[in-house]
């Protein structure tokens, strides 16, 4: 089968940064399905790893990144219960395994859902990993509920980016949270207020933009850019007895201290845990995503794609990946195969 891979870590601008390969079709076994990828999508993670999984070494085996795929399952292992031949699905993977950018994938069918019936291929694509990281950590890590947190108000760090454009809607529209979300340009503005936002304030003045929109304190802030950066800024805007959670990881000690006088909370939040780990809650992400693609289909949640680009090819990659890199995209960039 076509694939797209990488061999070793190397920027962008260079021309072997992706190379086109052949690979053995896989076969599923197990709970694994065989998907026919129709289109994926690039996530911030996709850079990551090609730019530091294979530093300073070449490797015979190419790796195949891509964490975001929609499809069709072509062949179910023998002990799958969730998924039949022909069902149309969309999912994010797992990280310790071959991504995405490929003509077909085997995946385990606990961490897949069903396609919004109301979405293409790429819109469905841009998708699975932004909704169950942003659903992950309002959810699980925060545990925000409808029921007893309607109302409360959440600053969202990074509101125009993948995730936080689907955290909005979930915040909004699924909690019923009143939202400020960052942004600074008009076209990111104007993105996050249609997501949902009730507020949009200005990153490079956190503090004073928030409190000019009349919030003292946050109940919830959730951090889709830098923990370090923001991570004063964060504990001075947060609630007593409120709640931090972030994506991006610390390149430095976190000094929860900082937060020990208001005795407020703070969690991460990776959507690779429970596959990578393979929690026994696993299956939450299938049920995850089924839950997302019903509200999809019902209109409540709208996709947020912003960007298609056509071809399983290096080219296709290549424009992919530096438009992530530049640090300005809107919403989700797919491709299609």
């Amino acid at each position: 089968m076509k694939a797209i891979g990488i061999t070793s870590s190397l920027p962008i601008s260079e021309q072997d940064s992706f190379l086109q390969v052949e690979l053995e079709k896989p076969t599923p076994t197990g709970r694994e399905l065989l998907v026919k990828i129709n289109a994926v999508s690039v996530n911030p993670v996709d850079f990551k790893i090609r730019e530091s999984s294979l530093k300073g070494k070449v490797s015979d085996t190419p790796k195949i990144l891509g964490w975001d795929a929609a499809g069709i399952v072509e062949e179910v292992g023998d002990k799958t219960s969730l998924f039949r031949v022909g069902d149309l699905v969309y999912y994010a993977g797992d990280i310790t395994k071959q991504g995405s950018n490929a003509e077909y994938q085997v995946i385990d069918e606990r961490i897949v859902g069903m396609k919004p019936t109301s979405l293409s291929d790429a819109e469905a694509a841009a998708m699975p990993l932004t909704t169950l990281t942003a659903w992950e950590i309002l959810f699980d890590r925060i545990r925000i509920s409808s029921e007893k947190d309607k109302g409360k108000s959440i600053l969202i760090i990074g509101g125009a980016g993948g995730v936080g454009s689907i955290a909005i809607q979930l915040a909004k529209k699924v909690a019923g949270l009143t939202v400020l979300a960052t942004a600074s340009r008009p076209e990111s503005i104007a993105w996050c207020k249609e997501q949902g936002a009730d507020f949009v304030v200005n990153h490079k003045d956190l503090v004073n933009e928030v409190r000019n929109t009349g919030f003292q304190y946050v109940d919830f802030i959730v951090d889709f850019v830098d923990t370090n950066s923001y991570w004063d800024l964060m504990a001075e805007l947060i609630k007593p007895q409120g709640h931090i959670a972030s994506i991006t990881g610390s390149s430095a000690p976190v000094v929860l201290n900082k937060l020990k006088t208001k005795s407020a909370s703070f969690s991460w939040e990776f959507m690779f845990t429970r596959s990578s780990f393979q929690t026994e809650d696993i299956v939450n992400q299938h049920h995850i995503l089924n839950s997302v693609s019903e509200l999809i289909d019902q209109g409540v949640i709208k996709h947020t794609l912003n960007e298609t680009i056509q071809g399983l090819t290096v080219d296709s990659f290549k424009q992919a990946h530096t438009k992530l890199e530049s640090g300005k995209t809107i919403g989700k960039i797919a491709i299609t195969f």
